[in-house]
């Protein structure tokens, strides 16, 4: 099976660690990282460690770039640039040792011009995949319904349209219908309206994370649960998208909704072993799984 994942606005991730953080005075840091990210990009770095046919479609230009294309490369990671005039941006995570927080700095992105977002509609029209990802927040210049739109193309061609937004975006795209999975936060989505979106045919599947409450799946025949796996959480940052990969991973390769939703659990609670902006790794998440129970039915 064949994954396309859409970026539209990807991000050049830097982590480090601190001992404490203080304004005014330098915050010196250590055990600095740079990865790749944005949720498509995520899921698809996810997808390539656990074996899958996947490529990374995304937006990215200015003087940043071409070093997320540095970075795609050193991953392995078969991708398409749409280029873009303006900046890629740049978030950076900190991890404070002394209170065991994090802290995390998200600019909104480049501004996208109409000419690059038509650009971006006919590298999704020619996506050649069983299934489509699109994940991660839009920004300025995007019009709300644009996953909406994008979403028609890549059904005509006969991939499965899976999503992970939020706000506006996410209600048009729903409001349109025809997606295979919807993955949201317990925020972003409550279990009563998700019930509402896959009971109405807008959606077959509706994943919500939870964080240390587990997870719940809404799929046609039911709502099941899973508890959170619990680890020695090093970091928190990349939980979602290794759910969503575990998710995705599951489906393609054949299993029933239920035991693809055991793996993104497993996927989740192994992307919080790893530093910084990393993500899970399948020896983790097969060893997690051992400690994934079947999912309980809640209804």
């Amino acid at each position: 099976m064949a994954v396309r994942t859409l970026t539209l606005n990807p991000s050049i991730d830097v982590s480090s660690d601190t001992g404490k953080v203080e304004p005014t005075r330098k915050v010196r840091t250590c055990n600095e990282r740079i990865d790749p990210g944005g949720g498509g990009i995520n899921v698809a770095r996810v997808l390539h460690r656990f074996g899958t046919s996947v490529e990374a479609l995304y937006l990215a230009g200015g003087a940043t770039g071409g070093s997320l294309d540095v970075l795609l490369e050193r991953v392995g990671l078969a991708r398409r640039c749409v280029p873009i005039a303006d900046d890629t941006r740049t978030s950076l995570t900190i991890h404070e040792h002394s209170t065991g927080l994090e802290y995390r700095f998200v600019p909104e992105g480049p501004t996208i011009t109409k000419a690059e977002l038509e650009e971006c509609c006919k590298a999704v029209a020619a996506a050649e995949c069983d299934y489509f990802v699109a994940s991660g927040s839009l920004p300025p210049g995007v019009p709300d319904d644009f996953y909406a739109i994008v979403s028609e193309p890549v059904r005509e061609r006969g991939a499965r349209f899976v999503l992970d937004t939020s706000g506006a975006e996410l209600d048009a795209a729903i409001a349109v219908g025809g997606i295979h999975l919807v993955k949201a936060s317990g925020e972003e989505l409550e279990p009563a309206g998700a019930e509402d979106i896959v009971r109405s045919g807008r959606a077959e599947l509706v994943a919500i994370t939870l964080g240390r409450d587990g997870a719940e799946l809404i799929t046609p025949t039911g709502r099941f649960a899973l508890p959170a796996v619990r680890t020695e959480v090093v970091s928190t940052v990349g939980a979602g998208d290794s759910f969503l990969a575990g998710m995705t991973y599951g489906l393609a390769t054949g299993l029933e909704p239920i035991a693809a939703f055991r793996i993104a659990v497993a996927a989740g609670a192994a992307a919080t072993l790893s530093p910084g902006t990393d993500l899970c790794y399948p020896d983790d998440v097969e060893r997690l799984l051992a400690h994934v129970p079947d999912p309980e039915p809640l209804r």
